[in-house]
């Protein structure tokens, strides 16, 4: 798979992805959704491998690669399906947006990556102040909503700090025998946080919508786009990869629109707006100084 068509990939099934979430979990626990989830993209993903005769390093430096990978699977997803029970798919994709931040932050700590500039913070704090704008038009401190936030949160930190972590692993194999590898350390975590939070199967109350979000979350949720991630994320840096959370929040918002009847508000657009434009300066504002020079010149 072509960087080109693997960022395309991850672009497209991150804008579905929050959507399937809120669905799969409707009538399913959210532990065992994803759970679920997991199991598809493994044993499809291990048919793959054992299709095209792919070598699953297991040395010492694979596995930390795979730990760090299962990081942001387990952490992440399982901490967006709990989310799921508060927040809108819009919203969830919204807090994600979040995310080339906070793995700036988390790089400049592991990576030392150079110093932020003042820019960067003031675009900062224009996307939080724009994340509270969106949080105090749909919930207050005193309801069950700020749990969805926390979890949201949680998630973004995990899914943000794996990235980062795992770009500082030197080790060159293919995209899909990392993602086998991922899952294979990650669903484990999956089955014992079920058993934990939830335990039951009352497949009797399953409904079609749920098995086919959990379905599509299996394939290309989880099997396609972690390959498709793990691809870019070879390629790119963590911060250019999330790049991609500018562009999805737009689309969720407007799909949980549309198919689940979301409500979109003014707060919302204007919340939305402006962490949109925090993120949009945090990564193009350095080129306004170039720009201007380049004007007078001209």
């Amino acid at each position: 798979m072509s960087v080109s068509i693997a960022y395309l990939a991850v672009l497209l099934i991150w804008s579905t992805t929050p959507l399937g979430i809120v669905w799969s979990s409707e009538s399913i626990n959210p532990s065992l959704a994803v759970l679920l989830r997991m199991l598809i993209a493994l044993v499809l993903g291990a048919l793959v491998i054992k299709v095209r005769s792919i070598h699953i390093p297991w040395h010492k430096q694979a596995l930390k690669l795979y730990s760090f990978s299962a990081l942001g699977i387990f952490g992440g997803m399982l901490c967006s399906y709990l989310s799921a029970a508060y927040l809108s798919s819009g919203i969830i994709s919204l807090v994600f947006g979040l995310s080339p931040v906070i793995s700036a932050l988390l790089a400049k700590k592991i990576l030392a990556e150079p110093n932020i500039s003042a820019m960067r913070k003031f675009s900062m704090a224009i996307s939080l102040v724009g994340l509270a704008v969106v949080c105090s038009d749909n919930f207050t401190l005193a309801d069950d909503g700020i749990y969805g936030i926390i979890f949201i949160l949680m998630a973004v930190f995990f899914f943000s700090l794996s990235g980062v972590l795992v770009k500082s692993v030197s080790l060159a194999i293919h995209p899909l025998a990392t993602t086998v590898g991922a899952l294979s350390v990650a669903t484990p975590l999956f089955l014992v946080s079920w058993i934990i939070l939830d335990g039951t199967l009352p497949i009797e109350t399953w409904q079609a919508r749920s098995l086919w979000a959990t379905a599509y979350l299996g394939v290309f949720g989880s099997l396609i786009g972690f390959y498709a991630y793990f691809t870019v994320l070879q390629k790119l840096s963590a911060s250019n990869v999330t790049l991609i959370t500018l562009i999805t929040p737009v689309i969720a918002l407007t799909l949980g629109a549309v198919l689940n009847g979301e409500t979109i508000n003014d707060k919302l657009i204007l919340g939305a707006f402006m962490v949109l434009l925090g993120l949009s300066i945090y990564h193009f504002g350095h080129l306004l100084p170039r720009f201007k020079k380049k004007r007078a010149r001209g």
